[in-house]
């Protein structure tokens, strides 16, 4: 069982300061919605917590499994187990699929896997993402569409079984059949589906925090949580249910509650 802490976090691009406090506590087996209008500082939570150099803590905490995450170097945190899934993942020419995942495979278990059982383990997960084999062999991401990185991104969260997943608006950009297969993807990785990897976690293992605009995802992956967030920092709190309210009624008495706080 593993627990993300996020406590009193402040964060800052430059001069202008985007999380004004923010508290979080995220569990094995739990997954939590972030949902909020643009600009309310969600994706900035994500890369915060990930390690993006661009994003700098002024103050707070950030514990995975009580190890500070905000002393390890990006890759230490990966390590560690946590998993950010991007938004626009990047493109990496001269590495191929295989060889990046098998890479990123290696650095995680500290070892690298057999051929044999990691040709295995990647066959399965492409075929259960709908994802065409030949893109094995292609260069990481490079002329790959908006679908097809978002497919990507969960075959990596598929085979390095991380303990957290961060998820940040991987519903972005695709369509109702994407929508479908990815959040099946996801919906494995929690456990609540047949795992297409020998090295899958138990079910109840993991944590997901989902950051979305939309409910239409939620409408797939069901989340235990949910929590708005506006002016940087959780201004309501609530279930599955609060989803559905926010999908009716929008964002704008939270946008305005965290004006005024």
């Amino acid at each position: 069982m593993s627990t993300l802490e996020i406590r009193d976090l402040h964060v800052a691009v430059g001069d202008k300061e985007i999380l004004r406090g923010v508290n979080l506590t995220v569990r094995s087996g739990e997954t939590h919605a972030i949902m909020g209008p643009n600009g309310s500082g969600k994706s900035t939570l994500a890369y915060a917590v990930a390690g993006h150099p661009k994003y700098t803590v002024t103050s707070g905490t950030v514990l995975l499994d009580g190890e500070n995450l905000l002393e390890m170097s990006v890759d230490e945190r990966a390590r560690a187990g946590l998993f950010l899934a991007m938004q626009y993942p990047v493109e990496v020419p001269g590495v191929t699929v295989s060889n990046f995942l098998r890479s990123a495979i290696t650095a995680i278990r500290g070892e690298a896997p057999k051929l044999r059982d990691f040709a295995k383990e990647l066959k399965a997960g492409m075929e259960a993402l709908s994802i065409d084999p030949s893109f094995a062999q292609r260069n990481t991401n490079e002329g790959f569409s908006g679908g097809e990185k978002k497919r990507h991104e969960i075959l990596q969260l598929e085979l390095l079984k991380p303990k957290i997943a961060v998820l940040d608006e991987t519903d972005s950009g695709l369509d109702v059949d994407a929508l479908r297969v990815v959040s099946e993807g996801i919906n494995r990785f929690r456990g609540l589906g047949s795992s297409p990897g020998e090295h899958s976690r138990a079910s109840g293992d993991t944590g997901v925090l989902l950051i979305t605009h939309y409910t239409r995802i939620l409408r797939y992956v069901k989340p235990d949580f949910v929590h708005v967030f506006a002016g940087g920092r959780v201004v309501e709190e609530g279930g599955p249910e609060l989803a559905e309210k926010l999908e009716n009624e929008g964002y704008e008495a939270y946008t305005a509650k965290a004006a005024s706080a």
